[in-house]
């Protein structure tokens, strides 16, 4: 498997079939005398932001805290024994109602997106 290419940015699918966004970014472990292993994926903004550049990464996470609370400044980590690459999508045995993945959405709806006119 190429995990960049099959994994890295593809689509994240709850086990409800609902769609969580993509996936931001790999999480690698290295064991003394082993080969790398993938222990987890991870989502959301500030992960997407360090791909870009490590500054970037760091004001996006202080601006995510200070929008979202301490949990936010943190990217949600989702284990690798859960995910199962199916083609074009990944899926996840989690519940996204159960995962902060969807905090921003809900909180970009409330206080922005509920407050134009004729929303």
């Amino acid at each position: 498997m190429d995990l960049f290419r099959d994994v890295l940015d593809k689509q994240l699918i709850d086990r409800n079939n609902e769609k969580l966004g993509k996936v931001d970014g790999l999480v690698m472990v290295l064991g003394e005398g082993a080969p790398p292993r993938v222990a987890y994926i991870e989502v959301g903004p500030v992960t997407l932001a360090r791909r870009l550049n490590r500054g970037l990464g760091q004001r996006v996470a202080r601006l995510c805290e200070k929008l979202g609370g301490a949990r936010h400044r943190e990217p949600f980590r989702i284990p690798w024994a859960k995910i199962i690459v199916t083609g074009t999508d990944v899926t996840v045995g989690l519940d996204a109602d159960d995962t902060p993945i969807r905090d921003w959405q809900k909180w970009l709806r409330r206080n922005v997106i509920e407050r134009l006119p004729g929303a």
